[in-house]
């Protein structure tokens, strides 16, 4: 335990030194450009997540960094020295991959000795080595298993063994994830925060999965085409999203446009309403973001503002609740059933109204017109589909 506690103070004394950046990175392929002047500190210590959708360039950017891939322009900087053209080898980092990348003739110890090995350890320090590794991950007793005796879990966790072995000061983890079931990946999510605060090196994790980034990092980087929407933690990432796209993929939000009157005060859906944004001018169009469990449903005389129930779906905590307001379908979560047909009034709480400016974003998101249409066209499939179809999950 003292040791430890040492090493995480030591981390936590590092975490204000960038370990990583990357400086003005472009990188094209087949005449598209993937990143476009990306820039990027990541401090030593962190747990930071590259999130974002297929495409975006998030996993083009874990490989410049592990040095699988040279950038067109740019500087990859580790501990200030500039180590583009480095190779992947000669880095202190190693990587984790969705399929592990195991090596199936090799049992469970000399998996996670392979890299000890390569780099000439002796044996008796890759014997204590291998066994401090395997308690690390919670597999004791696990040395002479073969790996396809291994569950998918288990699996995963010989992968961050053996990546963890040879000490790197950065581990790189490409959706590793991502072939586990629903309940053993949000295991694996909070054994690799776990991992690495004991630890304490520094993870870049990249995900689409926007419950994974929100639950394990320091930092968020979300991404979209190439280029950075937003750094923040999970709590700025959510609450104060930089843009109608980032509030859209970090959860379900109701994107309407606005008019800012002025400080604390902004119109929308023909209401004006106190809120607590400041600093725009008068009168200048604004995207507002209300997150579905913020808004509070009451009688339609008692609301702020009114509207039809045209859609309910039970989602177990909660009713996920669509409602036709002037036009503009909004998404409620409430523990309150309602009924389609219903008609309703909402409240809003100053503190729950987030205004942004406008983007290359607005109006592309954050409007449920079209939600009710797709459940209803997903479960008519599934109806038909249930008895022959097996889950991808």
């Amino acid at each position: 335990m003292e040791k430890t506690e040492v090493i995480v103070e030591g981390a936590a004394m590092a975490a204000d030194n960038p370990i990583i950046k990357l400086k003005d990175i472009k990188v094209a392929f087949d005449g598209e450009q993937i990143l476009k002047d990306l820039n990027l500190e990541i401090k030593d210590g962190e747990f930071v997540t590259l999130l974002g959708p297929s495409g975006c360039g998030k996993t083009t950017t874990l490989r410049i960094i592990a040095g699988f891939l040279e950038p067109d322009a740019g500087e990859v900087i580790f501990e200030d020295k500039c180590i583009n053209g480095v190779p992947a080898h000669e880095r202190q980092v190693n990587t984790i991959f969705q399929r592990y990348a195991l090596f199936p003739h090799l049992n469970v110890y000399d998996n996670i000795a392979f890299g000890l090995r390569l780099r000439k350890v002796p044996e008796n320090e890759i014997k204590k080595k291998v066994e401090e590794m395997l308690a690390l991950v919670d597999l004791k007793g696990f040395n002479r298993r073969r790996i396809e005796s291994l569950s998918g879990g288990q699996q995963q966790r010989v992968a961050i063994a053996r990546a963890l072995a040879v000490d790197p000061r950065v581990l790189l983890l490409d959706e590793p994830l991502g072939a586990l079931d629903l309940k053993l990946r949000k295991d694996m999510q909070v054994e690799l925060k776990n991992i690495q605060q004991r630890l304490g090196i520094t993870f870049i994790y990249v995900t689409h999965d926007q419950e994974e980034a929100l639950s394990m990092s320091d930092k968020i980087v979300v991404m979209d085409h190439g280029e950075i929407q937003h750094i923040g933690t999970p709590e700025d990432i959510y609450n104060e999203p930089a843009n109608a796209f980032v509030a859209d993929f970090i959860g379900e939000s109701n994107i309407l446009d606005g008019v800012m009157k002025k400080d604390f005060k902004v119109e929308f859906s023909g209401h004006v309403f106190d809120c607590v944004d400041k600093g725009f001018n008068e009168n200048e169009l604004v995207d507002v973001v209300i997150r579905p469990e913020d808004v509070d449903v009451c009688e339609p005389e008692n609301g702020m503002i009114s509207g039809t129930v045209t859609s309910v779906t039970f989602k177990g905590v909660h009713y996920e609740i669509i409602v036709d307001i002037k036009g503009f379908k909004w998404m409620i979560q409430s523990t309150d059933i309602q009924h389609e047909g219903d008609e309703i009034g909402i409240l809003i709480k100053p503190d729950e109204i987030h205004i942004m400016k406008k983007s290359k974003y607005s109006g592309m998101f954050g409007d449920y017109s079209s939600f009710s249409d797709e459940m209803d066209y997903i479960s008519d499939a599934s109806a038909v589909f249930s008895e022959t179809d097996e889950d991808d999950e």
